[in-house]
């Protein structure tokens, strides 16, 4: 009799564990939670069949991700993404990353695509992209009295960028293999904003960045400072999904191309750039 009882308490014991680790693995798949910033992060990965839209983005990247002045994320690129997500029915989620951590937060699933000034060209194998939705160029912004105004100057002076860059991956292509070895120095810092203050106290003489990026930061401060005629290269904006995931990738394109076709994409790019940056075909 004893042992009867004893069976039966171990066999309750162990359907109530079970259901305890069950709960709790659900638990942790549905689990969001607030950022620093206050914006909710899902933990998990979500389908493109409803409920969230998770977004990667640099929030030190002007004007395509960035904190305004009311401590909310905004930005080109942010605009956009909210308006798409919105359209497809989804709650979005902006999520900050590391820019040199972003593959890994893509393929663990915390994020569902990378939306933030993503260069395609040279990584065209490595993701499921949209259709590029921008041009852009990549330059180099020194000071006015600096003397250097082309990119031969370059020759013995410290440039900086932005680590994991689409200028860190431009200068370091075969293509730039003489210029990069001209520079005294080829530093790379985390964020462009750490970029400019090095540039303002003197402590590198040129940074290499995205024209838009250029723009939007010498804006009010052209008395000081110039982006040399001579680019470095050209490349192409667009979304950058996990390889292989067309589903999503195709149902934002879709709706990339409603917002084209409507007039918000044009109204967005007007308001950060001042000019349509569409390059999606109507």
């Amino acid at each position: 009799m004893k042992k009867w009882i004893t069976a039966v308490l171990l066999a309750g014991m162990t359907l109530s564990m079970a259901a305890c680790g069950t709960k709790d693995t659900k638990d942790a798949k549905t689990d969001v939670s607030a950022n620093d910033n206050g914006t909710e992060n899902a933990d998990a990965k979500t389908d493109s069949d409803g409920g969230a839209f998770t977004v990667g983005f640099d929030q030190d990247f002007p004007p395509f991700g960035f904190v305004g002045d009311d401590g909310e994320f905004t930005g080109f690129d942010i605009e956009m993404a909210t308006e798409c997500a919105k359209r497809m029915g989804k709650e979005i989620k902006l999520q900050p990353i590391d820019w040199d951590a972003k593959d890994m937060e893509l393929e663990s699933g915390t994020i569902d695509c990378i939306w933030n000034g993503f260069t395609m060209n040279g990584r065209e194998d490595q993701y499921t992209w949209s259709d590029s939705y921008m041009d852009n160029t990549q330059v180099v912004i020194t000071k006015k009295d600096s003397g250097i105004e082309k990119l031969a100057d370059l020759s013995g002076k410290i440039v900086e960028v932005q680590k994991e860059s689409s200028a860190q991956s431009a200068l370091e292509d075969e293509d730039h293999a003489d210029l990069l070895a001209s520079f005294g120095q080829f530093l790379q810092v985390a964020e462009y904003n750490t970029a400019f203050m090095d540039l303002e106290s003197g402590a590198v003489d040129a940074i290499a960045i995205d024209i838009g990026v250029a723009n939007f930061q010498l804006e009010g401060r052209e008395d000081d400072y110039v982006i040399l005629e001579e680019v470095i290269s050209s490349e192409q904006y667009a979304v950058g999904f996990l390889k292989g995931n067309e589903t999503l990738r195709d149902e934002v394109q879709n709706t990339l191309m409603e917002m084209v076709e409507d007039g918000t994409f044009a109204e967005i790019s007007e308001k950060y750039f001042g000019y349509d940056v569409c390059t999606l075909k109507k």
